[in-house]
């Protein structure tokens, strides 16, 4: 079985693709796509992969479900398709970075595309759905296949900066080695709870604190 996704994830990742629950998930995401319409774009499916390979990764980045309207998902998490409207937590995530950086945002697109490119993975833990049908690809395979993802980022890198927003994401990086990675944790971005203390955590210049302390370039939110 093959799967196209960039070589150094195969590489890391190659032991999963054998692993039957994974051909299961194929099979069975295989079918979805072809009698119901499923987000993202078959061609986004490992998008988050593609446009940051394992040994650029500098911040991993990690939600829940792909958005399941029409032209949103795009393979990155928390990003929408170019041209489409921004969704409410992407709202409150360029309003904190605008807060914490103290000045505008430059780009105020949607796709993300830029900051995947510079070492931010965009995981979600379910890279699949169906349409107007949130968390119906949920519990198929594709939680093990991003545990094994965020398991393979916490043994073989070091000084990687994890941003966990919401209960969600906190459980699924409860295993990360905190003596060798920075874990920034906070309330969800979603108008339901971005007021509980996600607003003022400024997550983006403490992640970028930690990568300059350990010899990395910082990532340019704006």
């Amino acid at each position: 079985m093959e799967v196209r996704i960039d070589p150094s994830w195969h590489e890391v990742l190659k032991g999963e693709f054998e692993q039957p629950y994974f051909r299961e998930l194929t099979e069975f995401v295989k079918k979805e796509y072809a009698s119901e319409v499923v987000y993202p774009p078959p061609k986004y499916l490992f998008r988050a992969f593609d446009l940051c390979p394992f040994d650029k990764v500098k911040v991993v980045i990690l939600g829940q479900d792909p958005y399941h309207g029409k032209g949103q998902a795009n393979g990155l998490c928390f990003a929408v398709g170019e041209g489409i409207a921004l969704p409410p937590s992407l709202q409150n995530i360029f309003k904190e970075i605008e807060s914490d950086l103290g000045k505008p945002l430059v780009h105020k697109t949607g796709d993300l595309e830029r900051w995947a490119k510079q070492g931010v993975l965009l995981l979600n833990a379910t890279l699949t759905v169906k349409a107007r049908m949130a968390g119906s690809h949920q519990g198929r395979g594709w939680e093990a296949f991003t545990d094994a993802v965020v398991q393979a980022l916490n043994d073989k890198r070091e000084h990687l900066v994890f941003i966990l927003w919401g209960n969600y994401a906190r459980q699924k990086g409860a295993h990360i080695d905190r003596s060798r990675h920075c874990v920034i944790e906070s309330p969800h971005p979603s108008p339901f709870s971005a007021a509980a203390g996600f607003f003022g955590s400024k997550p983006f210049s403490k992640a970028n604190a930690y990568l300059v302390e350990h010899g990395e370039a910082p990532i340019d939110w704006m």
